[in-house]
C-alpha cells in the first residue's frame, strides 16, 4: 500500500485527464491505447503519464518491443491511499480552479444544460430565467490571479450564504477566467 500525503503529488492527479488515466490504468494500458481510448494525442497521453510517474501515481509493468520503439506497459500504483485531510474541506471544490481543461470542460458542460433547459422552456411556452456576469480584469503580477481568486471566492462564499435558501429553487453559480483574446487593430 502507498499512502500519499503529500499535497503536491494529489494536486498532479486531480486535473480531469489525470483522473480518467489513473481511473483507466486500473487495467495495464500503454500510452496508445490510452491515446485512443480517449481520442487524444499520444504525445498528450505521454506527457500526463509521465507526471503521474514521477509522482509514483503509475507504475511500469512491462516494456515491449514493436516496430523499432519500446512500449510501456503501465498501471496505477497498487494499493494507492490518499490522506483525506489533504484533499478534504474547500481543496476538493477547487481542486481544477488553475486547469483550462476544467474549464473548458464546465464551459461545455454550462452549454449543453442550458441549450436542453432552453429549448424545454420554448416548447412549454416559458422563458428561462439565468444570469451572466462578464467583466475583464487586467494582473500587474502573475501571483495576483491567485490573490483575485482567493479573495473572489470568499464574497462568492459570503453572498451564497447570504441568499441560499434550503427550500429554494438551486441555481448553478459558475465563474472563470481565461487570458482575453488579442484584438487586432480596429477593434475596441
Amino acid at each position: 500500500m502507498q499512502y500519499v500525503d503529500e499535497p503536491e503529488k494529489v494536486r498532479l492527479a486531480l486535473s480531469p485527464i489525470r483522473r480518467r488515466l489513473l481511473e483507466l490504468l486500473r487495467e495495464p494500458a500503454s500510452a496508445t491505447q490510452l491515446a485512443a481510448t480517449l481520442d487524444l494525442p499520444r504525445q498528450r497521453v505521454n506527457y500526463h503519464l509521465r507526471e503521474l510517474e514521477k509522482a509514483g501515481l503509475v507504475e511500469l509493468v512491462e516494456e515491449r518491443q514493436r516496430r523499432g520503439f519500446t512500449e510501456r506497459i503501465l498501471r496505477a500504483s497498487s494499493g494507492l491511499f490518499v490522506d483525506p485531510g489533504v484533499v478534504g474541506g474547500a481543496f476538493t471544490q477547487i481542486q481544477d480552479q488553475y486547469a483550462a481543461e476544467h474549464l473548458v470542460e464546465v464551459a461545455a458542460g454550462t452549454v449543453r444544460d442550458v441549450a436542453r433547459m432552453q429549448s424545454a422552456a420554448e416548447a412549454d411556452g416559458k422563458r428561462l430565467l439565468t444570469f451572466t456576469l462578464e467583466t475583464e480584469v487586467r494582473f500587474a503580477e502573475p501571483g495576483d490571479v491567485h490573490r483575485f481568486t482567493d479573495a473572489l471566492t470568499e464574497a462568492v462564499r459570503r453572498v451564497v450564504a447570504e441568499y441560499d435558501s434550503e427550500s429554494g429553487r438551486p441555481y448553478r453559480l459558475i465563474a472563470g477566467g481565461h487570458p482575453a483574446p488579442r484584438r487586432t487593430e480596429g477593434e475596441r
